[in-house]
């Protein structure tokens, strides 16, 4: 039986609350609540701290809550438990009165995170059938994309206390839905004891190279990302289009930005996704990195904010076709049922490894662009269109995919 809209969005409702909630405590509540409860000459390295904190648990949370769930042979009670303690994590958050309090609240909220996030990550390759797995990751990319939004605009309009109490609500709603449609399979559990489940998937050729692919993929776009308010800033200077001045501040101008990618890739994500189950993935995938790749050149012919607006546009098409087709990828890569888990949750890594990475380039980048103006960013960009074209065209030799 085919799923209609109604399911595949609620499969992936659980997504746009994570989304939201990550957008709104990385971008806005933490980094306040920080500055409010720190001496100033102290705010940043605390910030830094707690994000370094939070890099680790991301890292080791999700594989080792999906190892566990794939042990138990159960998905609900993961995400029931890590939604409940996601909701109370966000409160503490917003309420809490010292330093100390900030970082067991934050440290609360990642273990939430990943005990849900670990085992609901295993759902599309469980529940989802190979020829509709496209469609089920279009979905969950638009709804990702859509958290995003949602949260850029609620964390412009109102006040920290209220997007707490809003990403707590949306979390447990989202996760409602989600177990709406979840089922837990009863067909046996994973036997292997903790160290084999974690170093199998490792010596899967195919495994490896979807992970190396995600991996390339995503430091090319933290590296654009991460540093591209100070491009903007250093080298575009000045926010205009159509002779009219959109943005004064450098921190407006890659807000618009952002907006403009999240509205490409929301729009994207589902027929992207369709036409993979048609398709296959390995085109869709072919035609997203080498867009990414070859718009980036552009950023540095181009470096009109006018220009830029046009290209994140595209970008953001280019990223939403990556988003839909890479998870239906993934799924359909796994070999082992009763391991999806565990392996998801070590495939997710890949995304957050790249993040740490991109944050180490910061002293190269100021080295390189004391040489020569802008001689830094012409790095930067040049090698996150070389990522971006590595991660496409390695899933080529990948056999349990089309």
């Amino acid at each position: 039986m085919r799923h209609g809209p109604g399911w595949y969005l609620s499969l992936s409702a659980y997504w746009f609350a994570t989304s939201f909630k990550w957008f709104l405590v990385l971008l806005v509540i933490l980094p306040a609540k920080v500055a409010e409860l720190s001496p100033p000459e102290e705010k940043a390295s605390r910030l830094g701290f707690l994000f370094g904190l939070g890099a680790v648990m991301a890292i080791l949370g999700p594989p080792i809550m999906g190892y566990f769930s794939d042990r138990l042979g159960r998905r609900k009670p993961f995400l029931l438990a890590g939604s409940l303690l996601t909701a109370i994590a966000l409160l503490l958050l917003a309420h809490a009165p010292s330093y100390l309090w900030l970082l067991v609240a934050y440290l609360l909220l990642q273990v939430a995170d990943d005990l849900a996030t670990g085992p609901y990550s295993a759902l599309i390759p469980d529940l989802v059938p190979r020829k509709e797995r496209g469609t089920a990751s279009g979905y969950m990319g638009v709804l990702q994309v859509s958290g995003q939004i949602l949260g850029g605009a609620v964390g412009f309009l109102f006040p920290l206390a209220f997007q707490a109490y809003l990403a707590a609500f949306l979390n447990l709603l989202g996760a409602g839905l989600s177990l709406r449609v979840t089922l837990d399979r009863s067909s046996g559990v994973h036997p292997r004891p903790f160290l084999t489940a974690m170093a199998g998937p490792w010596r899967d050729g195919d495994f490896l190279l979807v992970y190396l692919t995600r991996f390339l993929v995503m430091l090319g776009f933290y590296l654009a990302q991460t540093y591209l308010q100070y491009y903007l800033a250093d080298v575009v200077r000045v926010f205009q289009a159509l002779g009219r001045t959109l943005a004064k501040e450098p921190f407006q101008a890659v807000a618009l930005l952002g907006l403009l990618i999240s509205l490409g890739a929301a729009l994207a994500s589902v027929p992207a996704g369709k036409a993979s189950d048609r398709l296959g993935r390995k085109p869709l995938i072919y035609l997203s990195g080498a867009g990414l790749g070859l718009l980036m050149p552009f950023i540095l012919l181009f470096p009109r904010y006018d220009a830029m607006l046009f290209l994140a546009l595209f970008f953001g098409l280019f990223y939403g076709v990556y988003l839909a087709v890479d998870w239906a990828l993934v799924a359909d890569v796994l070999r082992d049922p009763k391991a999806h888990a565990t392996d998801m949750g070590l495939w997710q890594t890949a995304i957050v490894v790249p993040q740490v990475l991109a944050g180490a380039f910061g002293r190269p980048l100021d080295l390189l662009n004391a040489r020569g103006e802008g001689f830094g960013y012409l790095v930067l960009f040049v090698l996150a269109g070389v990522f971006f074209l590595l991660g496409a065209f390695l899933v080529a030799p990948i056999r349990r995919a089309r």
